[in-house]
């Protein structure tokens, strides 16, 4: 008999998690679906997803792929709509699809950089949410994780576009988890550190530990599963008093200081 009373399985629940095709939304993807969720892989990169659906089919997991540009907003209703007539509903969003979105701020490029970075790293949030929403609030287990970075909660030199766009990512979290708290909708944020993905592929192993030894408490990048398992714990019914928060997952990142 246990003693607590509080659930720690997503099983049978719904979760989209945008950007599944590589990285950070890939390890969700498959640790959603090894935790017994119905997932829902959203990318507008067809041959991954369909690479990351196979693997999930694979394993006799519950998994759907949906191919999606987030700067179609129209396309955004009609993928959340079909994933919900599909399964029968949503319970999770996860909103994990990034772009890479910097350049000086008088570069000739600057408001194309900008304008691309907060289309799909701020506005797809709202649309992917406003979209699933009527479905989410009738969810036993309704949650909502934004997927922002640690350039949120810093800066990094000729980064703006996209440090201005993950803090506004953090802003969108809070202000929703106030709004849609007395509903028992909890919305959060991940702010993911130095991680090995697509987006940090091009930085040089030597560089990369060259960074971690001097900035990162554990001295190393992290691998995208370490992500996914701090995005999980978001998303369990016994989270249900965990809103408006921000959590870094960034081996210490964020606060080291020498």
């Amino acid at each position: 008999m246990s003693l607590t009373k509080l659930s720690r399985s997503i099983s049978g629940y719904v979760a989209i998690v945008t950007g599944a095709a590589s990285g950070m939304g890939e390890a969700t993807a498959k640790l959603f679906a090894d935790e017994g969720a119905k997932v829902a892989a959203i990318d507008v990169n067809e041959a991954g997803l369909q690479r990351v659906v196979a693997d999930i089919e694979a394993e006799g997991k519950s998994v759907r792929g949906w191919t999606l540009d987030l700067a179609d907003g129209d396309a955004i209703k009609s993928v959340i709509d079909e994933v919900a007539a599909h399964f029968g509903g949503i319970d999770i969003l996860i909103n994990n699809a990034g772009i890479p979105a910097s350049a000086p701020i008088d570069d000739e490029n600057y408001e194309a950089s900008w304008a691309r970075g907060f289309d799909i790293l701020v506005t797809a949030h709202t649309r992917t949410i406003r979209a699933a929403l009527p479905y989410i609030r009738k969810s036993e287990n309704p949650r909502i994780v934004n997927i922002a970075s640690t350039e949120g909660l810093g800066a990094t030199k000729f980064g703006s576009p996209y440090s201005a766009a993950k803090h506004a990512v953090i802003g969108l979290s809070r202000s929703l988890a106030v709004e849609l708290g007395p509903e028992g909708i909890t919305v959060n944020t991940i702010c993911p550190g130095p991680i090995r993905t697509a987006m940090t592929a091009g930085i040089p192993e030597e560089s990369k530990q060259i960074y971690a030894r001097r900035r990162i408490a554990l001295k190393r990048y992290a691998e995208p599963e370490e992500v996914a398992h701090g995005t999980l714990n978001f998303v369990l019914p016994a989270s249900s008093f965990m809103t408006g928060a921000t959590l870094p997952v960034d081996g210490g990142l964020t606060i080291k200081n020498a």
